[in-house]
């Protein structure tokens, strides 16, 4: 390869490396959101008085926010292999006519 010429390898761990920002970001941008959310649901419960109610979204929520994040993070660790491999195998019965 010259200088001039791109290594075709730069391309794939670019597009390994959008992917793994792209999971990053979502949880994020996720957890972000649902900080912002109970915070207001949090003062509104508080402005209302009573009973605290404003604990039980954050609850649900957070365990969606959980299992977001490791989802996120099992894909960060090869999970993404996982689908590659099954993805070939499935490339190959398809060829072979199962």
């Amino acid at each position: 390869m010259t200088a001039n010429t791109p290594d075709p390898r730069d391309a794939d761990l670019r597009r390994i490396a959008r992917r793994r920002v792209k999971l990053k970001m979502g949880w994020y941008v996720h957890l972000v959101v649902y900080v912002c959310v109970n915070l207001g649901l949090l003062a509104l419960n508080h402005l209302a008085g009573g009973v605290r109610w404003s604990v039980f979204p954050a609850l649900g929520w957070g365990l969606g926010l959980t299992i977001h994040g490791i989802v996120v993070a099992l894909q960060l660790m090869g999970g993404g292999d996982l689908r590659e491999r099954w993805l070939q195998q499935e490339i190959v019965r398809l060829k072979q006519g199962r």
